[in-house]
């Protein structure tokens, strides 16, 4: 039996790592028969040249299909494409609901001064990464949190994704995608998931997608838990079950009024909130 991990796949074939070796394998049927198809990142067991077992996962994320992912690499544009701090929270809130770290990359800083996004993150208690991947600059600061980690990049396509991996590596491993002049989105160039590997146990991962995922599997009745910045001030909270917006005698809402909690991105929380509390009231 030999073991290894799934650095790439495309269609019912999978590339696995196997002592510094890539071969492609196909899966036993019994396995996606079971809803258990192998993604990129799962630790897989083979025999005969087959796919035969998925080890446990620390976790999966569905969409774009990936296991065991341990950082995420949150990356947002100074400028163009503008800011969305809505994102940046609900793919923060989606980190801690899976228990991956959360990194915040600030790129092209040539373009726009960035600091009161840098400044509120940080007071918050989160890693944040000036960069600009056009110039090199940032990312040897990036360097010193890859490694023993399988690390993601996530953002809106046109933020440098693609740009700051090929820096990474030093060569272009992604193809680079222009933002379009029409409508100033970018223009996702990543078609599929793949693992490239600094060493023995540390990978980045590119992957389409990231742009798009949403926390529905999150209840609105659990959002709040996902929040550093407010979770340790739900004690003080008088009744259970406190949403932390209309409610009075609310710990969460006094910290904000104290100022203890930003006032954008609780207004942020309660954007958020809606979104998944109308979902949940048009499944009935």
């Amino acid at each position: 039996m030999k073991i290894g991990r799934i650095i790439s796949s495309s269609s019912d074939r999978y590339e696995v790592e196997i002592d510094n070796k890539i071969e492609k394998y196909m899966a036993r049927g019994i396995l996606k028969k079971n809803d258990k198809t192998p993604v990129v990142g799962d630790i897989v067991k083979i025999e005969e040249e087959t796919i035969i077992e998925i080890e446990e996962r620390k976790n999966y994320i569905k969409r774009p299909k990936m296991a065991n992912i341990t950082q995420l690499i949150l990356v947002i544009s100074a400028k163009s494409p503008k800011p969305d701090l809505l994102l940046l929270d609900k793919q923060l809130i989606f980190a801690e609901y899976l228990s991956i770290k959360p990194i915040i990359c600030l790129n092209k800083i040539d373009l726009d001064d960035i600091s009161k996004i840098s400044k509120e993150y940080k007071e918050i208690g989160y890693t944040c990464i000036q960069t600009n991947a056009k110039l090199g600059e940032g990312i040897e600061k990036i360097k010193e949190h890859l490694y023993n980690n399988i690390t993601a990049f996530a953002g809106n396509s046109g933020v440098g994704k693609s740009s700051l991996i090929n820096q990474l590596f030093g060569n272009s491993i992604t193809e680079e995608g222009d933002i379009s002049n029409k409508n100033k989105r970018g223009k996702n160039t990543t078609t599929m998931a793949r693992l490239y590997k600094i060493d023995n146990n540390s990978y980045i991962a590119d992957t389409p997608g990231f742009s798009t995922f949403d926390i529905n599997e999150i209840e609105s009745k659990d959002l709040w838990k996902y929040y550093v910045d407010m979770r340790k001030y739900e004690k003080n909270c008088r009744y259970s079950g406190c949403s932390h917006i209309k409610e009075n005698e609310c710990g969460i809402k006094e910290a904000l009024k104290q100022g203890k909690i930003q006032k954008d991105r609780y207004d942020r929380y309660c954007q958020i909130y809606k979104e998944l509390k109308e979902r949940e009231e048009r499944k009935w």
